[in-house]
């Protein structure tokens, strides 16, 4: 089992950086990892008119770990992913789609006040979904596509 597990991993990796390496080829715009987390991806990548944001933690950087209030740290998240999002000359109303990942799906309601604080209007397509565990003992990891708006509407 650990072996299909290690497979499975290495096999994401490796599509993940042959992707990152022909958008970087094809002149797309790709953001490295902040520190603590400096691991193997990029933290978004840009392609054409669409932004692809990679899963961030609410790291509290005085500790460098998960905040242990789930507010708090979801508000942490949603910064990271902000900060990604600008550094990208977007806004978070360009985001079209967020997946939320979480350890404790009772958060739901906690996340979701904070979460609508960073949008006016319309909010992405988004998915929240219960997973075991995260890294750095994380309640939330969030991750999402953005699109320069240029006249996309809600259905």
């Amino acid at each position: 089992m650990q072996t299909r597990i290690l497979a499975i991993a290495l096999a994401g990796f490796f599509a993940s950086s042959v992707q990152v390496a022909d958008a970087a080829r094809s002149g797309a715009a790709v953001q490295k990892p902040e520190a603590p987390l400096a691991a193997p991806f990029s933290e978004s990548v840009m392609a054409g008119d669409t932004l692809y944001v990679a899963g961030h933690i609410g790291i509290d950087t005085a500790t460098g770990k998960a905040a242990a209030d789930p507010v708090t740290e979801a508000r942490l998240v949603m910064d990271a992913i902000k900060r990604t999002v600008d550094k990208a000359g977007l806004t978070m109303d360009d985001l079209v789609s967020v997946t939320v990942y979480c350890t404790d799906l009772d958060l739901f309601d906690k996340f979701n006040a904070v979460y609508r604080t960073y949008f006016h209007g319309r909010y992405p397509a988004r998915a929240f979904i219960g997973v075991n565990k995260l890294l750095i003992g994380a309640h939330f990891e969030v991750a999402g596509i953005a699109v320069k708006q240029g006249g996309l509407h809600k259905p």
